[in-house]
């Protein structure tokens, strides 16, 4: 890792016992993982497993036209280079995607159109949106993320709920991946009863008759309810008497009828009930048993172990007697008609619940339901079986006897994880099913042309279908980019909300909870404030995703006592967990792992049990594990309250950048794991030196091998461009500044670069500050925070934020908009600084109202008259009929500009014809040239390996052979091959030979793409220019910065959820200082902490001042941390007083204060939340158009609202002129504004006021109740 190669960053002093894992999860694995597998890239089609987009494209391929002629095949999928760079998507507002394209096999088997040829054609499908190496999707220019969610699992999931009578009723739910519902459930009378997609109920063995078992008889058998008695004498049957009877006694015969519309002869099965069940058998029966003609007679058993009252309930509640009465019943509750036939009446439930097409558990619904049901039913078989029912059917009859456990849906092992992959997967799956259906439709309509695969596919229907995902899906959010830590923790969130989740609505307390399962798993601190909480969690630190969607934390093995501390960690999944006792990270071990103490304190399924080392199975990795990032990055949080931890956890996400960041010097030894994870930074390739290095780039020339020189096409030297004062998507800024100088040797992985948030390669979100817990003045009263002026001046809590500004011209009815700085009735002074194209210059300075872009556009007032025109043409059309629309300053914004950019379409005039055609003509030459050279060092380097070898047969990718076996290598043969369509394996009999070949074709293939594309993005810009929105032809931006210092009614806090307003900043002389004379820099109020129950603080300012007087930072991990005794020593080191309380003396009187103050140093951030974004006042403004009163909020430059109960509060005090002002001349008083704005122009009193806006319109909506009002 990063941190321990650079030379330049300081170690940290661990305090940690525990041994940390050697190689832990990148962060950010949860999205660049899962959107690897799902897009599979990196494979050839070979190799490629079947899962992701290939999965969707077998899916939906082949498709065959209504008549099975003509056969679509899918053979592979492959994308090409992004068009744009991330970086210029950004600035143009476009979407870094990627074009996707299949390769499509057409054929034809009808003898009939001989001239059809089969076709195998690369088709564009569309361009999708591609993940960044940050993990995010740049959307229409916005730096998007796609959230996972948490949803419930498929599988059968067994629960109860009580009724309003006490009675407990069971019911089991069988949730497929796709496809309809199936729910069964008993009811107060104990029947149970089938629902299937939640609509109309029947009775559980009307569904096993509809399944095959038709009969009383198969029903009882399946639960071995009854006894046989086989009826060949009327002997036999007289043996049943005094028994129940178990099964209906039917007569069934054949009536034939003839059908009215066909005039055939159809039979139809007939059903006589002669003796109903619990019938007790008498002598009298067994003459009407014999004639009916039943071959075997089912009784009661007289002893029956299970109690399967349940069944014979159900069966007295089923009206059906066979398979097809109970189909047909089915079908009639389901579609509300009779079925025409048996077949379709089969059909239905064959369709919904056993057919591939319509129903599909997948492959987690099938692992569930066969764990569930304990059955080994083949994995591929995602449909439900026969013995699927009947064994939730039983185990649903156990549950109601108490026989077994229902399950608990917030158990992690029963919900689960639907990554970015995931996601991507079905909005594929719909896209791709649209586009078959129209493939299909247009089959059948050309089906006497010749046609291709390009004809048939409309590229259009997949890419609308993923972009309206990525721009309107719930889980598809805006990035939360405040610094590192905000971005790493919404790419690692987890939501329960979004479409097929829950809703906060309907969300009870039970899914918010923390529950057990949660260890490891989902951080039990990090979750929003509100109506949120609970729904959305954080991954923990070590946490992943396994291939089924379920969340797995990693273990070390214990066997015998001992734990294995060498041999690879081990994953478990909830459900996997539950079967072992665990114990903490924490567990005293000796240098050979073996356990030292006797007890030991474990888990074992919500239980903590104290075990004996040998019964403990597995030992936690770190003591971070059971938190997310967020919360590991708060010191000594074993010490505070969970509530606030809460609050610090959140806090730190809204941090902002500072100019000088500090990294804090009471850490807990994951900043530079998150500041590395976050991918802001740039680090070293390998070893290599600096060849230069300034503000805006740094050169590095990497060290090669002999081999890595033969295979590479690329130049030693890598050149990384730093960003400088980037907007993020939060208008914080990013501004990278270099840490190695020229000359210096870098190693891999080594940080090269600084900023952002980070210092050295460390997160660094605020500044230590010398603090003091005591009351200054009342100032520091309710959380309220007194600041050192000595804070402001040195810029310690200075941010820089940058905004952007753009404006769009278009080409309207009346004529085209123009840039220009020559705008009508405007001062000069106005537009002193705009350039030609009316952008204002970089480096001005401005303000509210100022001119940022100059624009005109046409105005339609009237149309111009023959001399008007001719006047015009004459003298030009400098003040001709148009309208200031340039882009101003809005309210409470200054700042200075750092950057302009101006983007248009390319010109189709003669001229720029003319020019467009030479350049085109360079470009092709120079690219030649280039592809050329490139070939050139490929054959040398091929040669160089090859030279003197005989070919052991080369083939392209057709698999024709190119170079025939035994033909020897010369510089002629590898000049001729082609070597784009080339199979790069095998060429001779030597391994090593063969490796090298291998990398050279793939290193040239890599190369030629990134020329292509280069080529291809230079051609674009030269025939179409920017490429910009419809109806835009330019678009300008301007970027203002605006450096902010600390001021009154900023927010701050510390790490340990201890927030505050900045109340008063006091000159550095008047704080309290030291003995010593050193001032404090920030008092806060002791009151805090307290009730707030987070010493943490108490413990960071502390151990910081001793970090501060030695020059030494730490690292404490929670749960893992410094104690006390620890804390102590290091202060006793630094020669400071004990626990940091000492005498200070007043900054004013130069006093000492009479009780003694605990002093140290505090790790501060400065908060998003700040006054200048807050502030605002207005005199006069817009006005809401129905009521005329003025509008709200800042946004709309509004008014403050003088509410009902405010003006009670005048009313109490009798001030009749303040309130009557108010209500009228303030507020809608329409004519009564506009004087009262007169007479404080001419300094006059101000007149009586009138009839109020809002109440003409009450008098407006009565009228609109057809009550005309009239005033005398």
């Amino acid at each position: 890792m990063a941190e321990k190669s650079n030379q330049e960053i300081q170690k940290r002093i661990s305090f940690g016992k525990v041994r940390v894992l050697d190689e832990q999860p990148n962060l950010l694995d949860i999205q660049l993982a899962s959107f690897r597998e799902f897009v599979q890239l990196e494979t050839t089609a070979d190799n490629r497993s079947k899962e992701g987009l290939w999965t969707v494209f077998s899916e939906n391929f082949p498709i065959t036209d209504s008549r099975g002629i003509f056969l679509l095949e899918f053979l592979d999928y492959f994308v090409d280079p992004p068009r744009y760079s991330i970086d210029e998507c950004i600035e143009r507002g476009l979407t870094y995607c990627v074009p996707l394209k299949a390769k499509l096999r057409l054929s034809c088997n009808d003898p009939e159109h001989i001239d059809f040829k089969t076709i195998v054609q690369d088709v564009f499908l569309g361009n999708i949106p591609y993940i960044t190496p940050k993990g995010t999707f740049i959307i229409n220019g916005a730096e998007r993320v796609v959230v996972s969610q948490l949803h419930r699992s498929p599988g059968v999931f067994f629960g109860q709920s009580l009724h309003p009578n006490g009675t407990k009723i069971y019911s089991a739910r069988v949730i497929p991946f796709k496809g309809a519902w199936m729910e069964f459930a008993t009811d107060i009378n104990n029947v149970m009863y089938a629902y299937i997609d939640r609509k109309k109920k029947f009775p559980v063995t009307m569904l096993l008759r509809a399944v095959g078992y038709d009969t009383d008889k198969d029903i009882l058998k399946l639960f071995d309810l009854a006894d046989e008695i086989e009826l060949k004498t009327k002997k036999d049957a007289s043996k049943a008497i005094g028994r129940k009877l178990a099964a209906r006694v039917l007569k069934t015969w054949m009536e034939d009828f003839v059908d009215e519309d066909t005039g055939e002869v159809v039979s139809i099965e007939r059903n006589e009930v002669l003796l109903e069940r619990d019938t007790i058998i008498t002598d009298d029966n067994i003459e009407l048993i014999v004639d009916s003609g039943a071959k075997t007679l089912f009784v009661h058993k007289e002893s029956v172990e299970a109690d399967y009252s349940i069944i014979f309930n159900t069966l007295q509640k089923d009206t059906s007697n066979s398979e097809v009465e109970a189909l047909s019943h089915i079908y009639r509750q389901l579609r509300g008609s009779d079925p025409p036939d048996e077949e379709t009446a089969r059909g239905i439930i064959e369709k919904l619940f056993f057919s591939d097409k319509r129903y599909d558990l997948g492959e987690v619904g099938r692992y569930k339901v066969n764990k569930k049901l304990e059955h080994d039913t083949a994995m591929d078989v995602r449909v439900l079986t026969k013995q699927d029912i009947i064994s939730i059917v039983k185990y649903l009859v156990n549950l109601s006897n108490q026989k077994a456990e229902i399950d608990d849906i917030d158990h992690l092992s029963n919900r689960r994880v639907r990554t970015v992959g995931e996601q991507l997967y079905s909005q594929f799956g719909v896209g791709l099913a649209r586009m078959a259906r129209t493939i299909r439709e247009r089959m059948n309509v050309r089906d006497n042309e010749v046609f291709t695969p390009i004809d048939l596919i409309n590229a259009r229907t997949l890419s609308s279908v993923i972009n309206s995902f990525f721009g309107t899906s719930q889980l598809s959010q805006f990035l939360d980019q405040t610094n590192p830590l905000a971005e790493i923790t919404n790419k690692r969130r987890v939501s329960a909300l979004g479409p097929g989740g829950l809703s906060r609505e309907r969300a009870g307390f039970e899914v918010r909870d923390v529950h057990y399962s949660h260890y490891g798993r989902l951080c039990t601190i990090e979750t929003p404030e509100g109506p949120n909480i609970g729904l959305i969690s954080t991954l923990c630190t070590h946490a992943k995703v396994n291939a089924m969607g379920f969340i797995e934390t990693p273990y070390r093995k214990v066997t015998n006592g001992k734990v294995d501390m060498n041999g690879a960690v081990q994953f478990l999944s909830a459900e996997e967990e539950d079967n072992y006792t665990i114990a903490q990270a924490k567990t005293d071990i000796e240098k050979n792992g073996t356990i030292s103490t006797d007890k030991v304190k474990a888990r074992f399924q919500g239980d903590f049990p104290i075990t004996t080392p040998e019964e403990v199975q597995f030992i936690d990795v770190a003591p971070n594990q059971i938190v997310g990032v967020s919360a590991s990055l708060i010191p000594f949080l074993e010490h505070n309250d969970a509530n606030r931890a809460l609050m610090g956890s959140n806090m730190q996400r809204q941090a902002v950048p500072l100019l000088r960041p500090q990294a804090p010097i009471v850490g807990t030894g994951l900043e530079a794991k998150v500041a590395h994870d976050s991918n802001n930074l740039v680090n070293a390739e390998g070893n290599g030196v600096v060849e230069y290095v300034d503000a805006n780039q740094i050169i590095i020339r990497y060290d090669r091998t002999q081999e890595e020189q033969l295979v590479s096409f690329k130049d030693d030297k890598k050149t990384y461009n730093l960003s400088k004062f980037l907007k993020t998507n939060q208008s914080t800024c990013i501004n990278l500044k270099p840490l190695v100088r020229k000359g210096q040797r870098v190693v891999a992985g080594q940080v090269l670069c600084e900023g952002f948030a980070t210092e050295k390669g460390e997160l660094a979100l605020g500044s230590n500050l010398k603090v003091a817990f005591m009351p200054w003045k009342g100032y520091n009263f309710e959380d309220a925070i007194v600041i050192s002026e000595r804070v402001v001046r040195d810029d310690v809590f200075t941010s820089i934020h940058v905004e952007e500004f753009e404006l769009e011209i278009r080409d309207t009815k009346l004529g085209e908009e123009e840039l220009t700085p020559d705008i009508p009735n405007v001062a000069e002074e106005a537009t002193k600084d705009l350039d030609d194209n009316g952008i204002i210059r970089v480096g001005a300075h401005v303000k509210e109202g100022d001119i940022l872009i100059g624009k005109i556009t046409p105005k339609g007032e009237s149309d111009p008259t023959p001399e008007e025109k001719l006047l015009r043409a004459i003298f030009g059309d400098k003040a001709g009929d148009v309208k200031d629309a340039s882009l101003k300053v809005p309210p409470s914004v200054e700042g200075t500009v750092i950057n302009k950019k101006l983007f248009a379409r390319a010109k189709k005039d003669k001229t720029s014809k003319t020019r467009e055609k030479t350049l085109l003509e360079k470009l092709d030459k120079d690219f030649g040239k280039k592809t050329a050279e490139i070939k050139d060092v490929l054959i040398e380097k091929l040669m160089t390996v090859l030279s003197g070898k005989v070919s052991n047969g080369v083939y392209n990718s057709f698999k024709e052979e190119v170079v025939s076996k035994g033909t020897k290598f010369t510089s002629k043969v590898l000049e001729s091959l082609d070597y784009t369509n080339i199979d790069a394996l095998k060429w001779t009999k030597e391994d090593d030979t063969n490796h090298l070949v291998k990398l050279i074709i793939h290193n040239y293939t890599l190369r030629i793409n990134e020329e292509t594309g280069r080529y291809k993005r230079e051609k674009f810009n030269i025939s179409i220019g920017d490429e910009l929105p419809s109806g835009v032809l330019k678009l300008a931006k301007v970027y203002l910065a605006k450096k902010r210092k600390l001021k009154v009614g900023d927010k701050m806090a510390g790490r340990h959820g201890n927030k505050g307003i900045v109340a008063r900043i006091v000159r550095q002389e008047d704080m309290p200082f030291l003995e010593d004379g050193t001032p404090v820099d920030i008092v806060l109020n002791p009151l805090g902490v307290p009730s707030r129950m987070n010493l943490g603080q108490i413990y960071e300012t502390v151990l910081g001042w001793a970090g501060l007087k030695l020059g030494l930072k730490f690292g404490t991990p929670i749960f893992d941390g410094a104690s006390l005794e620890e804390v102590s020593e290091y202060i006793k080191k630094a020669d400071l007083p004990e626990y940091g309380s000492t005498y200070l003396y007043d900054g004013e009187t130069g006093e000492r204060f009479d009780q003694r103050t605990t002093v140290g140093v505090i790790y501060m951030i400065k908060l998003i939340h700040m006054v200048d974004d807050k502030m605002h006042a207005r005199s006069t403004g817009p006005y809401s158009l129905i009521t005329q009163q003025p509008l709200g909020g800042k946004a709309q430059f509004g008014g403050q609202r003088f509410g009902e109960m405010e003006v009670w509060a005048l009313e109490a005090y009798g001030a009749s002129n303040i309130l009557q002002e108010l209500l009228t001349v303030k507020s809608d008083d329409i004519v009564g504004r506009a004087k009262a704005y007169e007479a404080i122009v001419k300094g006059d009193n101000i007149p009586e006021p009138n009839m109020p806006e809002s109440f003409n319109v009450l008098v407006h909506e009565l009228r609109g109740l057809a009550l005309d009002l009239k005033f005398d």
